[in-house]
């Protein structure tokens, strides 16, 4: 198995930082915590890129951060960062609240967003259903991705439901500026962005 493939089943690219390889690891292992195989597999995956940046560590060709190399320097200064004022850290609920996509994460739902809008502009006012169905299925594809991420169904639901009610009401006030489009079909696109938000960058 190469090394793409082991940051592939994590969900990483070749240059993720070690917190983005632990963070990773971490939701992986809430998502799949049942399923023991799956679970053996993450684990190979992981201590493979571990071994993997060690090595490259050893050769030089990666450049070991001060705090990895120097942490009694990072313990001197904490104090003082703490008498420096508030950190801009989010609550931890806001940090639980927002994601930090992977490539393909990201392209899934762009794609299936992009497909749902160029048939709503394409059906037209007089096909009112068609444009009925492509919301439905905007909705549908929110609330599947979002529970995929924590497989927590009513967290998903709430969060859709949410979004789509924050499309609809933004599409309804940036309705005049509309043109070139009626405004069933400029809401709707507008909600297809929203919803395409919240399934990429919440969970």
């Amino acid at each position: 198995m190469s090394n793409q493939s082991h940051y592939q089943q994590l969900g990483l690219t070749e240059d993720a930082s070690f917190e983005e390889i632990q963070a990773a690891k971490e939701r992986l292992k809430q998502q799949h915590g049942e399923d023991r195989k799956v679970m053996e597999n993450i684990e190979a995956a992981y201590d493979a890129i571990l071994m993997d940046r060690l090595r490259l560590r050893q050769e030089g060709k990666i450049k070991v951060p001060e705090r990895i190399r120097f942490p009694e320097k990072q313990t001197k200064k904490d104090p003082d960062s703490l008498t420096s004022g508030p950190t801009n850290q989010a609550p931890v609920w806001v940090q639980n609240l927002i994601d930090t996509p992977s490539q393909a994460d990201i392209l899934w739902p762009t794609g299936i967003y992009v497909v749902l809008g160029a048939i709503s502009i394409y059906s037209g006012v007089s096909q009112a259903s068609t444009l009925q169905l492509t919301l439905a299925l905007g909705v549908g594809g929110c609330l599947y991705f979002l529970n995929r991420k924590e497989n927590k169904f009513g967290r998903a639901v709430l969060l859709t439901v949410g979004g789509l009610i924050f499309g609809l009401i933004l599409g309804g006030i940036l309705s005049a500026l509309a043109t070139g489009l009626t405004t069933e079909i400029f809401i709707t696109l507008v909600t297809f962005l929203v919803l395409w938000m919240v399934s990429c960058f919440l969970r």
